[in-house]
């Protein structure tokens, strides 16, 4: 076997010649009961007339019967555990002859394990100050808030304006048009020229005025662009913010007061930053697992994982409004672009395989059955159905595979070496 480059190999192959006249004569003789030729009863055309009519069919069906049966023979004898299909070349098939043929193919690669047990990671747990707990409660007091519609009158800051708004100009296709935009006057989520030009009118009035908004704007359609609107004021609205008691700490949840509320709030800001934290530390600790271990990884992966990252980006446009035919972007860059973050993607794939192979870590049926659990509980379907899918889809290793890396993460981080900053 010849080593081409990284994890390609190359391997010659040489099948008896009366192995191959034995196959083909089989595939003949199947042919000819099938065959329909003019002059001849269904089966009973003459050997030596099917197999000059049928010779690439014949041709195909013997390579595809031997070719792929003595590649997995060689495979498993020489234990070899091959990505993707083998590149078949240089193919020599001549009748009374050996069958002959070079396969090109990839292999995972075979990674000797240097320390992956403590690590020098920086972790400390996180803290949640009692302004945090306060400040999630006045969000949840924000989101209780009702509008209440108030006299018209003049728009004054912290006033809620109700307008319809149109653009007139500045903006490519169909205009952009709400009829019941709602924003504050004066707020932190307000651009400062839609406050400009709204504060002091009263319902029925009406102004024109231009918007320039940021290159870095959600909107790919206002991104950048200076847009004249149209509005006209509708409405003027006052928030009620909820007042904080028990009786609201019982509307938010299962908790009898407001010190429970806290209590809860607590853990779950606690929670949320301690999974951030860890994740940040986990993600540490496989940047210096694959700046540790140097071996090759398989371009098909390579290439799996590049177009995995292109795909989401591409969704990530098309979520943001962009239409990514006419950004005209060259692809072959943009994929290149991807290139050095996904090889180090599939390394820390491979590693993480090969510490859980070291260490016996992998998913429980229980584990899986769990999430499939929880899946169908999100698809609103029954869990037999769902089962049986991802079964059919290949899902459930796929699910399996996700756990298994959970574990395996967990288990570094824990044996990892923590120092505080």
């Amino acid at each position: 076997m010849a080593l081409i480059a990284g994890c390609k190999h190359s391997l010659e192959f040489s099948i008896p010649a009366a192995e191959v006249d034995a196959e083909t004569a089989r595939v003949v003789e199947d042919v000819q009961k099938r065959a329909r030729l003019k002059g001849f009863r269904p089966g009973k055309a003459p050997v030596s007339i099917v197999r000059k009519e049928f010779a690439g069919d014949i041709r195909q069906q013997v390579l595809e019967t031997l070719i792929p049966k003595r590649l997995q023979e060689q495979f498993q004898a020489e234990n070899l555990n091959v990505v993707g299909t083998p590149d078949i070349k240089d193919v020599h098939f001549h009748d009374g002859e050996p069958l002959k043929f070079t396969a090109e193919f990839e292999v995972v690669p075979e990674i000797e394990l240097g320390e992956y047990k403590g690590i020098e990671i920086t972790y400390r747990d996180p803290e949640v100050t009692d302004e945090d707990v306060e400040k999630r409660i006045n969000e949840l007091r924000e989101q209780k808030a009702e509008f209440v519609n108030v006299d018209p009158r003049p728009l004054a800051d912290g006033d809620h304006a109700v307008i319809t708004i149109e653009s007139v100009s500045g903006v490519e296709g169909e205009p952009v048009r709400m009829d019941e935009m709602t924003l504050e006057i004066g707020g932190a989520d307000t651009m400062q020229p839609f406050t400009d030009n709204l504060r002091g009118l009263s319902p029925g009035d009406e102004n024109e005025f231009e918007v320039t908004y940021p290159e870095e704007y959600g909107s790919a359609r206002l991104a950048g662009k200076t847009v004249r609107f149209h509005a006209t004021v509708k409405g003027v609205r006052r928030k009620d913010v909820a007042e904080l008691n028990d009786e609201f700490a019982q509307d938010i949840g299962d908790y009898r007061n407001v010190d429970e509320l806290r209590g809860a709030i607590r853990k779950s800001i606690f929670s949320q930053r301690q999974f951030e934290a860890q994740q940040e530390a986990k993600n540490a600790i496989i940047d210096k697992l694959v700046a540790s271990h140097d071996f090759p990884a398989p371009e098909a992966f390579v290439d799996r994982q590049i177009r995995n990252r292109v795909e989401r980006t591409v969704r990530s446009l098309m979520q943001s409004g962009a239409d990514p035919d006419k950004l005209k972007l060259d692809w072959g860059k943009v994929r290149e672009s991807q290139r050095e973050e996904a090889l180090k993607e599939v390394k820390a794939s491979l590693l993480l395989s090969r510490i859980a192979e070291r260490e016996a870590i992998a998913a429980t049926r229980e584990e899986v059955d769990r999430e499939v659990e929880k899946f169908a509980r999100q698809q609103r379907e029954p869990i037999a159905a769902v089962q049986m899918k991802l079964e059919k889809e290949g899902g459930l290793a796929r699910i399996a595979d996700h756990i298994q890396t959970e574990k395996t993460l967990n288990f570094l981080f824990e044996q990892a070496k923590k120092v505080a900053e």
